[in-house]
């Protein structure tokens, strides 16, 4: 089994989960292959960031979303079809979590691989 971190950022954000207050998470795209089979995914993690250095991501606030599960094989068009989806798909699991997440306010540069 392969996985890739198709796209991964972090951002702030507004969320209070399990008591504790979360002003940051990390949104990805994943792309995850396996005997001719090919699976996508958005997730989202909210975190607490405390200050600039933290950056301990605590995974009970943590949603994931499958865009995508057939025979296949991962594509640069592939892609770009489910990573012009992420921020809707990311939104939606941030209302779940009645949670915002700051668009406008990366934390990190955008990492593709």
């Amino acid at each position: 089994m392969k996985n890739v971190d198709v796209y991964k950022q972090y951002f702030s954000a507004e969320c209070t989960f399990g008591g504790a207050e979360r002003r940051g998470v990390v949104v990805w795209l994943n792309a995850e292959s396996d005997s001719g089979n090919i699976r996508y995914e958005v997730g989202a993690s909210f975190f607490p960031h405390r200050d600039d250095e933290d950056f301990a991501i605590s995974y009970d606030a943590c949603a994931v979303k499958e865009l995508f599960n057939a025979k296949g094989r991962r594509s640069r068009k592939r892609d770009e079809q489910y990573l012009a989806q992420v921020r809707d798909v990311a939104d939606e699991i941030a209302g779940s979590l009645n949670s915002v997440i700051h668009w406008d306010k990366p934390l990190r540069e955008a990492q593709y691989g």
